[in-house]
């Protein structure tokens, strides 16, 4: 994927999701989600939401800092913070976004494989 930082559409979804996050609007993010969004390295619990997740381990703060970072390809994905590209050993949150049938998804919010939760 060639850097797509600066395009209108991309910036405009980045703005609505920052917002919905800010606001812990769950129907906002849950349609700003691809199907298939990954938060989680394991199986979650039966039961168990993204946004739940995101509550009992206060990662709110985490995933609004990162939405304020700076954005650059990584294969299919246009991901922050840009140390996830650049060092492969690289274990903090990360954010993806990637485009779904012409449109701009977030695709996932994980820590780095491996980096203790």
């Amino acid at each position: 994927m060639q850097d797509q930082s600066g395009d209108q559409s991309f910036q405009s979804f980045l703005g609505r999701l920052r917002i919905a996050v800010k606001k812990q609007d769950q129907a906002m993010l849950t349609s700003l989600m691809t199907p298939d969004f990954g938060y989680r390295w394991d199986a979650p619990p039966e039961g168990e939401s993204v946004f739940q997740y995101w509550s009992m381990n206060d990662l709110w703060p985490t995933l609004e800092g990162l939405l304020s970072q700076r954005f650059v390809p990584n294969g299919s994905y246009m991901v922050a913070p840009p140390q996830v590209v650049k060092d492969p050993n690289f274990k903090g949150y990360r954010v993806g976004m990637r485009l779904l049938r012409g449109s701009w998804q977030f695709a996932y919010f994980v820590p780095g494989e491996g980096a203790p939760r």
